[in-house]
C-alpha cells in the first residue's frame, strides 16, 4: 500500500516525488500477477542505490531557512585611561587601587605581600553576618564585655538586633559587636562563624587570606593582602544594607529592652568629607599600622582603594582620590 500525501502543503521535490509515485502506482496496478514482485524490487533497488533520486535531494540538501541577522551589543565597561602624571608618593606598605567594573587596576604596591588587616577583617565578619542571620534577628551579649580592643561597651546579657551589631562593627568597630555576632551563630558558635569566615574568602578566590578572629586583632596567621580586600570589597558593595551601614557617620542603636541607648560616630574621618565617598572600613593596631579601604563613586564613575600600614592612612586615601579623579578619563560607555 503506497501512502497518501497531502499535496497543498509541501514542497516543490515533494510534489514531484508524490507524481512520480503515482505514476508507479498505476504501472504496478496494470502488470500481470507474476511480474509485480519483479517490478517491485527494481523500483525499491532505484531508491536505496546511491544517487540522486527525489527522496535523497530532501534529506541531504534541506532547504536553508532565512535568518535574518541580529545585532548584538556587549556592554563591557571600558576601563578609564591614564595620563602621564604618576601616582602618589606614599608611607604605606601596600596600596591597591582599582575600578570594579571592568577590574582595572589604577595602581598597586605590594598587591599580594600579606599583611595584618587590623579591623577591615570586619567586613568579611559583616558579610558572614550578613549570609547568617536576617536583619531582625535577636542576639545575645554572650562573653563580649571581655572582648579585647576597640569596644562599643556591650554588656553580658543584653540582646540588640543583629542589624544593630552590624552597625556597631561597620561605624563604630566594636569589637564586643563582632563578638556577639559569631558567639550566637547557631550551628558551631564562634570556631564555625570563623571557619565560614574563611570559606567565603575560599568561594570568592581570595587566594592569600586567612582568618583566625572576627575582629581583627593580631594572633598567628590572621593575614590577607590589598588585593584579596580589594577583591572582598567589591563583593561587599552590591550589599545594599552592607553599604547603607558603611555610608553612616553616626547613629544611636539600643538593647532591645529599651534601656541602655548606644551613639556610634564613624571612625572614617573622610565619610561626608570627600565627593562621592561611600564608607567602608578603618583598621588599626600596633604591627598593622593604619589601615583604610574606601569605596568612591561620581557619576558613576567609581573607584576602590585600599592602603595598609600606612602612617597617614585619610592623607595618602585622599591623595589616591584625587589623583585618580584629577588625571584619568573614563570613556563613554
Amino acid at each position: 500500500m503506497l501512502p497518501s500525501f497531502q499535496t497543498d502543503s509541501i514542497d516543490y521535490y515533494q510534489k514531484k516525488a508524490y507524481l512520480t509515485l503515482l505514476q508507479l502506482k498505476r504501472a504496478f496496478t496494470r502488470l500481470p500477477e507474476g511480474k509485480r514482485l519483479l517490478f517491485f524490487l527494481i523500483i525499491l533497488t532505484l531508491f536505496l542505490y546511491p544517487g540522486q533520486n527525489y527522496w535523497q535531494t530532501l534529506s541531504l540538501n534541506p532547504t536553508q531557512p532565512k535568518v535574518k541577522a541580529a545585532n548584538i551589543t556587549l556592554n563591557q565597561p571600558l576601563p578609564p585611561q591614564p595620563d602621564q602624571t604618576p601616582p602618589p608618593r606614599l608611607t604605606a606598605q601596600a596600596v591597591f587601587v582599582f575600578e570594579p567594573d571592568s577590574g582595572t587596576i589604577l595602581h598597586q604596591i605590594n598587591p599580594d605581600t600579606r599583611l595584618h588587616p587590623a579591623s577591615t577583617t570586619k567586613i568579611m565578619t559583616a558579610l558572614t553576618a550578613l549570609d547568617v542571620y536576617s536583619p531582625n534577628d535577636i542576639l545575645t551579649v554572650k562573653t563580649g564585655d571581655q572582648a579585647i580592643g576597640q569596644s562599643v561597651h556591650l554588656e553580658t546579657g543584653q540582646q540588640f538586633t543583629a542589624k544593630d551589631l552590624l552597625y556597631a562593627i561597620l561605624v563604630a568597630s566594636g569589637n564586643d559587636a563582632a563578638l556577639t555576632l559569631a558567639e550566637n551563630y547557631p550551628d558551631g558558635g564562634y570556631s564555625r562563624f570563623v571557619e565560614l569566615m574563611n570559606q567565603k574568602a575560599k568561594d570568592l578566590h581570595l587566594k592569600n587570606t586567612s582568618f583566625t578572629n572576627v575582629s581583627g586583632i593580631e594572633g598567628g596567621n590572621h593575614k590577607t593582602t590589598v588585593h584579596d580586600l580589594a577583591i572582598l570589597t567589591k563583593e561587599a558593595i552590591n550589599n545594599p544594607l552592607f553599604m547603607e551601614i558603611v555610608n553612616t557617620p553616626q547613629i544611636t542603636i539600643t538593647d532591645t529592652a529599651n534601656q541602655t541607648q548606644y551613639k556610634l560616630e564613624t571612625t572614617n574621618q573622610l565619610l561626608g568629607k570627600i565627593e562621592g565617598l561611600k564608607g567602608i572600613k578603618t583598621g588599626w593596631t600596633e604591627n598593622a599600622g593604619e589601615c583604610l579601604i574606601t569605596y568612591v563613586e561620581r557619576n558613576n564613575k567609581k573607584i576602590i582603594t585600599v592602603v595598609l600600614n600606612s602612617s597617614d592612612r585619610f592623607g595618602e586615601t585622599k591623595q589616591l582620590i584625587d589623583w585618580v579623579y584629577s588625571h584619568h578619563t573614563w570613556p563613554k560607555q
